[in-house]
């Protein structure tokens, strides 16, 4: 039985879950609702050490909690690219920049289009859209 099919109970830790539980919420996002989470939660899962599970869930077309995970990996990029990637390494953006390119869908491209908007550009920042959901849910290219 996959992580997709068990049943999921909780985060031990909310603030810092977990690849593994990340995952199986990911799955199962009715289980914790979002609004029972920490207040900006979505800012604290947004690390080195869950951007490879939120990048594997984004790329999933099946995942309930996709367009989160997306929303995530934009404040991942907007983090490390604002800070000229102090808080991040400028090398694994890159790496999954070019992996959205290579095998993303149309939401995934944009995704990677938008990084190498912000880095050649970076005044196009605007934190509503990079940080609160604001690409996401619009769907739009940075031009």
């Amino acid at each position: 039985m996959g992580v997709e099919q068990s049943g999921f109970t909780g985060f031990g830790n909310p603030v810092d879950p977990s690849p593994a539980e990340l995952r199986a919420w990911a799955y199962r996002p009715d289980s914790v609702p979002l609004q029972s989470m920490p207040q900006d939660w979505d800012l604290l899962v947004s690390g080195d050490r869950l951007v490879g599970t939120l990048f594997e869930l984004a790329m999933d077309r099946n995942c309930p909690a996709r367009r989160f995970a997306l929303h995530c990996l934009y404040i991942y990029a907007a983090d490390g690219i604002r800070t000229n990637f102090r808080a991040h390494p400028k090398r694994r953006l890159r790496k999954l920049v070019e992996q959205a390119e290579r095998a993303g869908d149309e939401l995934m491209v944009d995704w990677a289009h938008n990084c190498r908007m912000l880095l050649a550009k970076p005044h196009l920042f605007a934190y509503p859209d990079w940080c609160e959901g604001g690409l996401v849910r619009s769907g739009r290219r940075l031009a």
